[in-house]
């Protein structure tokens, strides 16, 4: 057995990795056109939230900013600064970091599969062609485009970057230790497992699963090398490293997941489903997501797959038990031949325990096609295998390989040149998801930036009809309207109805109604009047649903408060930012009403209201351990709120003054 964590150099190789990586890079090329998506416009907007980042202050504010994860996913935050420090910016160079991640992603696959087949003593120049095919496969796979060509998604990519590369060094230092039971080995294992989690949960909370996928290796490649362990005590270190190292971690993580157990009839707040639901959907996704691997496709659901039928029993429906009995098949498949075909059985459990944390009980949203990026990486690892050992003449084989691996880089240069026409890909994920909110939602942005208002008015109005209470479809209906010639009493009419029905959203509610309102005194559309964003704001705050998330003063008194402004009435407005403010002492969330009232040049307002939260500030609510935690030490170490706060009130002071100068002149 070769220990080696860098391969042995053979030009033949490295030849071929080169041709797949420029392959590869060649079909995604067209996808550099695309632009911006979905959740894009949400999370890299923080590169503008303090101007251009360009000093040490703001840096660090940037990088701590991050709330998807306890841990605010940092090193996915830093990334971006590599493509750009401020917001709006140009998709290119986000788009281009990508795709050379993917290829740098396949790179480390290449080598960590090149490893694997060592340690089960296949025929090296095998070997190399298997570790090859497989990460070819792999990385030309169009599936992944959807990953890939999604800026944001760099947070599932780059968590597999050091995962492959924790496996790496974590197999290499095990291979060391069985062939000469030196500390080094030991040593290499401890930080592959210990720096790759640490690494990748800094991206992505689910890096947390890299010792569960490093004990499936384990379990499977190295089931039958261990024998070579004669010396009992050598054996026993090597399975105390093993508890604390893999198989701990990996139960702290079940054991977070199985806890949700007791809950899973529970509503929740946040979906239309319950975590039992999920369970009995999960499998039905799994079954469809090895479809699409096993079959690739220039085009597939997408991003937007939030009309997916939830399994709610065994039978509905009809599909469910079915997938559960397949899911449960090819897991039971994996465990019984971890000694007869070991990569059979790695490249299976590998694939269900990369899903484990968002296809099981974590209450996240069912379907994304980006969470296969990681757990399908040694899915073709048994295939290749297949091809290369076939006993058919060499010509054949490197036919058949070379056929494979052309078919998939067509179909994803396909998929890749509809994702860089954002126009062509909208309308085409309208066409296959017609009941998807988002897809509509989406279509209808586009054709708006093409200046297709009637017609997306027309789709996003179907759209209502078909799914009440969506409110994004609402809101970019009125959007459509306002651009076209402005809304009927039938319209707003229609946009209360959704308010009232929505069962989410409370934050979209929020920040679009204070948005609705400011055009309605600019009285830029017109039939959108303050009375009519009233009514909006009133519909939303007798929805049981968003009542029942318990943040009304947070979410509708500064409505009440914008809306007081912009009827000419600040001390009313004043009682209702005040009501806000002392139900959640925040320094931003105050520095944002104060900052509204003096952009309307109510001063005075503005002033009591920032003496008001200098008086409760101590009444504060601390965030726990957590990178919202970090964030705040981060601006209280800068002094920055206190900073900021006395220059508002110095300038509010001479504003204020400045004003009553004006109205005291003759």
């Amino acid at each position: 057995m070769k220990a080696l964590l860098i391969p042995r150099f053979d030009w033949r190789v490295w030849l071929g990795l080169g041709a797949t990586l420029l392959l590869a890079w060649a079909a995604y090329l067209p996808g550099l056109s695309g632009g911006f998506l979905f959740d894009d416009f949400v999370n890299l907007d923080a590169l503008g939230n303090h101007g251009r980042i360009d000093n040490w202050p703001k840096f660090w504010i940037y990088i701590t900013s991050g709330t998807a994860d306890p841990l605010g996913r940092p090193l996915a935050l830093l990334s971006f600064l590599i493509d750009g420090r401020d917001w709006p910016t140009a998709p290119l160079p986000f788009l281009r970091t990508n795709v050379i991640l993917h290829l740098i992603n396949g790179g480390l696959l290449f080598g960590l599969l090149r490893a694997l087949g060592q340690i089960i003593n296949l025929p090296n120049p095998r070997n190399n062609a298997t570790a090859l095919l497989a990460s070819g496969l792999w990385l030309l796979h169009p599936l992944f485009v959807s990953t890939t060509l999604y800026v944001v998604q760099r947070e599932a990519m780059l968590p597999a970057t050091f995962t492959l590369l924790g496996l790496w060094i974590f197999i290499d230092g095990r291979a060391r230790y069985l062939r000469s039971l030196g500390d080094v080995g030991m040593a290499r294992m401890l930080v592959g497992v210990t720096l790759g989690t640490g690494l990748a949960m800094l991206c992505k909370a689910n890096g947390i699963l890299l010792p569960l996928l490093a004990w499936i290796l384990v379990a499977t490649i190295f089931r039958n090398s261990e024998s070579c362990l004669v010396d009992s005590s050598a054996y026993l270190r090597l399975r105390w490293l093993d508890r604390g190292l893999l198989v701990i971690p990996s139960l702290v993580v079940l054991g977070y997941l199985l806890r949700l157990l007791p809950h899973i009839h529970d509503p929740l707040a946040s979906r239309p489903w319950t975590i039992g639901e999920r369970l009995l959907t999960e499998p039905r996704i799994l079954v469809d997501y090895l479809g699409l691997l096993a079959v690739p496709r220039s085009v597939s659901t997408g991003l937007f797959n939030d009309d997916y039928l939830v399994s709610t029993d065994w039978l509905r429906p009809t599909t469910t038990l079915p997938a559960i009995l397949i899911v449960a098949g090819l897991i039971v498949l994996g465990f019984r031949y971890r000694s007869r075909a070991p990569l059979l059985a790695a490249a299976l459990l590998f694939y269900f325990a990369g899903h484990v944390l968002e296809s099981t009980t974590v209450p996240l949203e069912l379907y994304f096609e980006h969470r296969n990026y990681l757990p399908a990486m040694l899915l073709f690892w048994p295939l290749a295998h297949m091809i290369v050992h076939w006993k058919a003449s060499s010509s054949a084989r490197m036919a058949v390989a070379l056929a494979l691996l052309a078919l998939f880089a067509a179909t994803t240069w396909q998929r890749a040149t509809l994702w860089g026409q954002p126009d062509r890909l909208a309308a085409l994920w309208v066409a296959r998801n017609p009941d998807s909110p988002r897809t509509q939602a989406s279509a209808a942005l586009q054709m708006m930036k093409s200046g297709k208002y009637q017609q997306a008015a027309v789709l996003l109005r179907f759209g209502m009809q078909k799914n009440p209470g969506e409110v994004q479809l609402a809101f970019n209906f009125v959007n459509a309207r306002c651009a076209q010639s402005g809304l009927t009493a039938n319209d707003w009419q229609a946009v209360t109805a959704t308010i009232v029905h929505a069962k989410a959203g409370h934050l979209l509610i929020n920040q679009w109604l204070s948005h609705a309102m400011t055009v309605a005194a600019d009285q830029s559309c017109p039939g959108l009047t303050l009375d009519v964003t009233g009514r909006w704001v009133v519909a939303a705050m007798s929805n049981p649903a968003l009542a029942a998330a318990g943040r009304r003063e947070e979410d509708f008194e500064p409505l009440l408060g914008e809306l007081a402004v912009h009827q000419g009435d600040p001390d009313r407005a004043l009682v209702h930012f005040r009501r806000a403010l002392l139900a959640h002492v925040n320094p931003d969330f105050a520095a944002r009403m104060v900052a509204f009232l003096a952009d309307h040049e109510d001063y005075r307002q503005a002033l009591a209201l920032l003496d008001t939260y200098e008086q409760n500030q101590q009444h504060a609510s601390s965030p726990g351990f957590s990178m919202v935690w970090l964030h705040a030490k981060v601006l209280e170490r800068q002094g920055y709120w206190p900073r900021e706060l006395a220059a508002l009130r110095s300038e509010l002071v001479v504003e204020m003054a400045r004003k009553n100068a004006m109205t005291t002149t003759p």
